[in-house]
């Protein structure tokens, strides 16, 4: 195990992955006051994304730098982004917070949508990263959603460079979309797919009004599901032809194999909504760590006092993580149980 990485013990109140996952997304956590400046990023096709760049005081060049992705229907003030930014530019690294396509600052830039598999967006980002930043290293921490995006863009780069890219963290990455899908769609995680769907019709509908031309839900279409979503509204304006289509090209799975830049992937066994099968059957290249807890559900990692300086341990393993990136890697693939 890396060596400063202590085990996950769940705070006492928050044994289940359920009470984990409610615990991450709903605990109050301190007030964060934006003061991050803006970039804009035009991609290839003419959208744009947002870079919250959180520039520490003491930031010199050359010093590192990281690029944080959002997960489903998130955005750079999604709770766990701000506090890791704000954790991150405390010591020293330079936190830019993206805003996928349509989402957060980016609600008028973008007229095709986010999803699962634009490891496309996030390679134009850390070129981006380049030009401000040029002798800076960068670390790519994904999460959710964002780390399927991470591990596949990792995955199709192999040896390749892509800006000063030079090292990765995916949390709760989901890299097998199908999988995914039919785990959300068992009792009681249903709760979280029609929490999810009703969020993104909401993020389409908006974006609709805000900007012409923006892609909208199919007249008369009206998703109860994730996978009826990805179907009738994803994988349509996205050009993938299906759900199921959609999940097979953007899921990072047959990818991982590719990983050669030292990567961490963050994972729980009691995910409501990620089956932790996928990544503990796949052979993981040399470069690649899976550290696999019992407990925290899906971006929860509430634990105990006294290990770090809060309760958000999660938050501590992406900071030990960026500061010294690699450090963990071995020879082999390790699986660690906490």
């Amino acid at each position: 195990m890396h060596r400063s990485f202590p085990p996950f013990r769940p705070h006492a109140l928050l044994r289940s992955g359920h009470a984990q996952t409610l615990a991450g997304a709903y605990l109050p956590s301190r007030g964060y006051r934006y003061g991050a400046s803006q970039h804009y990023v035009t991609l290839d096709d003419g959208d744009q994304v947002v870079l919250h760049d959180d520039l520490p005081p003491q930031w010199q060049p050359g010093d590192r730098a990281a690029l944080l992705i959002h997960g489903l229907a998130g955005c750079h003030e999604s709770g766990y982004m701000q506090r890791i930014a704000y954790k991150l530019a405390a010591r020293g690294v330079r936190a830019f917070r993206m805003d996928l396509r349509g989402c957060g600052a980016g609600q008028r830039l973008a007229r095709l949508p986010y999803h699962s598999g634009r490891s496309e967006d996030a390679a134009a980002a850390l070129v981006a990263i380049a030009r401000l930043a040029p002798d800076s290293p960068v670390t790519l921490v994904g999460f959710s959603l964002g780390g399927n995006i991470t591990l596949k863009l990792l995955g199709e780069l192999g040896d390749r460079p892509c800006g000063h890219l030079d090292s990765a963290m995916a949390v709760c990455p989901p890299v097998d979309l199908a999988a995914c899908s039919r785990q959300i769609q068992k009792r009681p995680n249903q709760l979280y797919d029609r929490y999810f769907v009703r969020l993104l019709i909401r993020q389409v509908e908006s974006r609709g009004q805000l900007l012409s031309g923006a892609a909208v839900m199919p007249q008369g279409s009206v998703p109860r599901t994730l996978w009826d979503f990805d179907n009738t509204y994803t994988s349509i304006v996205c050009g993938f032809g299906t759900a199921d289509g959609y999940y097979r090209q953007a899921s990072s799975l047959p990818l991982l194999g590719g990983i050669r830049l030292p990567t961490l992937i963050l994972a729980s066994r009691d995910d409501p909504m990620i089956p932790p099968d996928a990544l503990l059957r796949t052979r993981l290249p040399a470069a690649v760590r899976l550290l696999m807890t019992d407990s925290g559900g899906h971006l929860g990692f509430v634990g105990r006092r006294g290990v770090d300086a809060d309760r958000r341990w999660m938050d501590w393993r992406v900071v030990d993580w960026v500061l010294s990136p690699g450090r963990a890697a071995t020879k082999k693939s390790i699986v660690i149980s906490t």
